[in-house]
């Protein structure tokens, strides 16, 4: 049978059926007969039996409501109800409740309102301009020239930066960092950055085609988690990540479905990589999910440990014998301090083991220009290197960062003048190598100053920060404070952290949102302030330990 209902009819219809439900208020008994009265259409064909016999929620419509006048109020199609349940598991600690109620302090303070501090310091994330470490001069000098190539006439402007930009605006289309890029990012880029990694890696050969241009690593490693995200139940992907892990990955594989699967890092030993952990967690991942991956951060963030060549070896191994993709988080590649340590890339690692491994094990490895002595977090510039991918699933990866367009060019000229920098005889070498020795040397005698200081404060122990931009102490919280926390819901962590911040006006970070075994607390801090505010905050941080042990001892 064939219907055909006028528009008007047809809306007095849905009305009719809504006030058909049970609990309709006498008033809307009223209007339906009004609206009946009014309609030529009554009875049982106003509406197509189909449709009618469907509740609204079934037929994709909001629920409709009787307001107290009488008129029907219609709720929202997206609530906390209706979203993808999946965002609602996300959790991102690195900017949770802590940061907010830092900003909130923040403001209070700009109107006037007294606090037991005079600022607020954030030692939250790793954003180090806001902690006022200073650009490299070089960089924003060619970015200042791409941005605006007027200046390329000023000469003021050193010769070297003027070829860097004249090289990047050439790839440019319509020779403008305002123009779209090609998705994979500008191939010129590529080919820099394809011959920085083979200078760092000792000469193994990278191929351009294998590099993509990422916004910032984070960018690179969700897409990857993308391509290996399937299957349902006990067939779901699972990824093994760190304990403690940079949030970044829980919350992209909680967003995503899939499962993640928790391996340890062992404390007791410098927060290290031991494979039996590993084997223990692939194991029993085993029993409910389909482990895929294996995802690694190396130098650690939030641990700052430095992984060793035996380590990467030994992963390489597990990864080969298990059948998994490995994921090299390496963003901190620059950024190596203690003694003894050295920053070993996987690729290098892999290709030095020879056929059987570097012919076989996919690897993703992933850098940014975020860390480092760069720290340029707001560009957000990045690439990913991808080693022994199936073209088919290569083929799929560049139709997957083709919807998006491209990255950031100007984030793009930043990652070329990261892996192609001033060179030995031109004008702006000896500046550059002046700044970049000057950010790394202060950064590692904050990275020993924290951890000295720490570990004279009784109840904290603190690893020496061999690497990275943190410390992740661990802390002793008394047993009263346990139960206080309890009571209001929160974690020990947690409860410690904003006490800190509402006494102090110091934003540090609980080691829950990074993740830690049962019964242990922690804490991340970046190492990123000024050295002057470093000791100022490190002082807190004693002073409010020791007041906070005794108030609930």
């Amino acid at each position: 049978m064939v219907f055909s209902v006028h528009p008007l009819k047809y809306s007095q219809c849905r009305l009719v059926n809504a006030w058909r439900q049970p609990g309709s208020s006498q008033s809307a008994e009223v209007l339906r007969k009004s609206v009946r009265a009014a309609s030529p259409l009554t009875g049982p064909k106003v509406c197509p039996p189909a449709l009618s016999s469907l509740s609204a929620t079934r037929r994709g419509l909001p629920k409709e409501k009787m307001t107290e006048n009488g008129m029907m109020s219609r709720a929202k199609v997206l609530t906390i109800d209706t979203i993808n349940p999946t965002v609602k598991k996300v959790e991102y600690a690195v900017r949770g409740p802590i940061v907010q109620r830092a900003v909130e302090l923040e403001r209070e303070l700009s109107q006037g309102m007294k606090k037991p501090f005079a600022e607020v310091i954030k030692a939250n994330i790793g954003d180090a301009h806001a902690m006022g470490q200073q650009p490299i001069t070089f960089f924003r000098q060619v970015l200042a020239l791409c941005s605006y190539p007027e200046l390329l006439s000023d000469n003021t402007f050193p010769e070297d930066a003027k070829s860097r930009a004249c090289r990047i605006l050439q790839s440019c289309g319509g020779h403008s960092m305002g123009a779209y890029s090609a998705s994979q990012g500008i191939d010129s880029v590529r080919e820099d950055v394809a011959r920085y990694i083979e200078r760092r890696d000792g000469g193994v050969p990278c191929d351009p085609d294998d590099i993509y241009l990422t916004t910032g690593a984070s960018d690179g490693i969700v897409t990857m988690l993308k391509l290996l995200v399937c299957g349902e139940g006990a067939s779901r992907t699972g990824v093994m990540i760190s304990i403690p892990q940079y949030p970044l990955y829980s919350a992209a594989l909680a967003e995503l479905g899939a499962v993640q699967i928790n391996y340890y890092l062992n404390e007791e030993k410098c927060w290290s990589l031991d494979i039996p952990e590993l084997q223990r967690a692939l194991d029993e991942a085993r029993q409910y999910c389909n482990p895929r991956a294996l995802c690694i951060i190396n130098p650690g963030n939030p641990t700052g440990q430095v992984q060793s060549r035996k380590c990467i070896e030994d992963v390489i191994q597990f990864a080969a014998k298990e059948r998994l993709f490995l994921m090299a988080d390496e963003v901190y590649q620059d950024n190596v301090y203690a003694d003894g340590c050295q920053f070993h890339s996987f690729k290098k690692v892999l290709f030095e083991m020879g056929p059987e491994y570097s012919d076989t094990v996919e690897l993703a490895s992933f850098h940014s220009t975020s860390k480092c002595y760069m720290g340029e977090c707001g560009f957000r510039g990045g690439y990913m290197e991808l080693i022994n991918m199936d073209d088919e699933v290569k083929a799929q990866l560049t139709k997957l960062v083709s919807v998006r367009l491209c990255p950031p060019v100007p984030g793009q000229a930043l990652m070329d003048l990261v892996v192609n920098p001033p060179q030995p005889g031109e004008p702006s070498y000896d500046n550059f190598i002046k700044e970049r020795t000057a950010t790394l040397s202060a950064l590692a005698e904050k990275a020993k100053l924290t951890e000295q200081v720490l570990n004279t404060v009784q109840g904290i122990s603190c690893n020496p920060v061999q690497g990275a931009m943190y410390s992740f102490p661990r802390i002793t919280i008394p047993e009263k404070a346990v139960k206080e926390a309890t009571e209001k819901g929160q974690q020990p962590d947690m409860f410690y952290c904003m006490k800190m911040l509402e006494e102090t006006g110091i934003c540090l970070v609980p080691g829950s949102g990074f993740g830690q075994k049962d019964g242990t607390y922690h804490f991340r801090m970046t190492i990123l302030p000024p050295s002057d505010k470093l000791k100022i905050l490190l002082d807190k941080v004693k002073e409010f330990h020791q007041k906070f042990t005794q108030q609930y001892s």
